[in-house]
């Protein structure tokens, strides 16, 4: 799933976020990579409600249902908890919302009503290997090493699908806007990237970035665009070292040597 997105800033954006560093993964004064488990208020694109207009806004990364409506609440419920009778009950991961579940239950009103798309030059993915240990054996668990993937084609801009919603907290009395990204079926090359689960999220390009935000998508609709799947010549693929975000430019770093090449296909 995609958890790691980079995207360019711009000055004013920069020195905006030098105070909030620690919670972003990478940042210098061309780009930004956003780590979702730290929940980062990330700028994306909704359509001005009453209006064909869009802004952009900042809205903060992980979905939450409506009914959290405290600190506390919110806590369990990315975390997880202990209850009553010492049972653990985990928490929800909402990074992301797969396309065959967004009009379920916790997310059918904000796929119906409140989608979003989300600008990005760059996003990160890991992949599984089996490797060699000491003794010269196939390790029993598998090494994750990690691919930036980019569009080749950057004469244009490409977005995430996204959905939000609207939470309030009754002891702030602040309302948070927070978002998923959708995700789709992988495409041929992501599956060699993303090969624990197959998934990819779903890239846009303009024209069917337009219909997402396009109040008039229906439920008949919303699938086919959820569902949309970039085409593996389309993206670019490189391999990096395991501690890429400690590099002064992550572009730069340089793969790990036990990771093999991918046949873009």
């Amino acid at each position: 799933m995609c958890y790691y997105m980079g995207r360019r800033v711009t000055r004013a954006e920069y020195n905006e976020l030098v105070a909030f560093a620690k919670k972003v993964a990478f940042l210098n004064e061309e780009l930004a990579i956003y780590k979702g488990f730290d929940h980062n208020d990330i700028p994306v694109l909704r359509y001005v409600p009453g209006t064909k207009d869009f802004e952009k806004v900042n809205m903060q990364w992980g979905f939450l249902p409506s009914k959290v409506k405290n600190d506390e609440a919110i806590k369990r419920f990315r975390f997880g908890y202990k209850a009553d009778n010492g049972k653990w009950i985990p928490g929800y991961t909402t990074l992301n919302a797969t396309s065959e579940e967004l009009l379920n239950k916790m997310f059918k009103y904000a796929a119906l009503h409140r989608r979003i798309l989300v600008p990005f030059e760059i996003f990160f993915e890991w992949r599984h290997v089996q490797v060699v240990g000491v003794s010269g054996k196939l390790l029993k668990t598998p090494e994750k090493f990690p691919y930036m993937l980019e569009m080749r084609d950057k004469s244009e801009p490409h977005y995430f699908a996204g959905i939000y919603n609207e939470t309030f907290n009754e002891e702030t009395g602040i309302t948070t806007n927070t978002f998923a990204i959708t995700t789709t079926d992988a495409n041929s090359l992501m599956r060699q990237i993303h090969n624990s689960k197959n998934r990819m999220p779903t890239i846009l390009p303009p024209r069917i970035a337009e219909m997402w935000l396009d109040p008039s998508l229906d439920e008949n609709g919303i699938p086919d665009v959820a569902n949309y799947q970039i085409a593996s010549a389309e993206l670019k693929a490189t391999p990096l070292d395991q501690e890429f975000l400690k590099s002064p430019d992550p572009h730069k770093c340089v793969k790990d040597p036990r990771v093999a090449e991918l046949v873009e296909a």
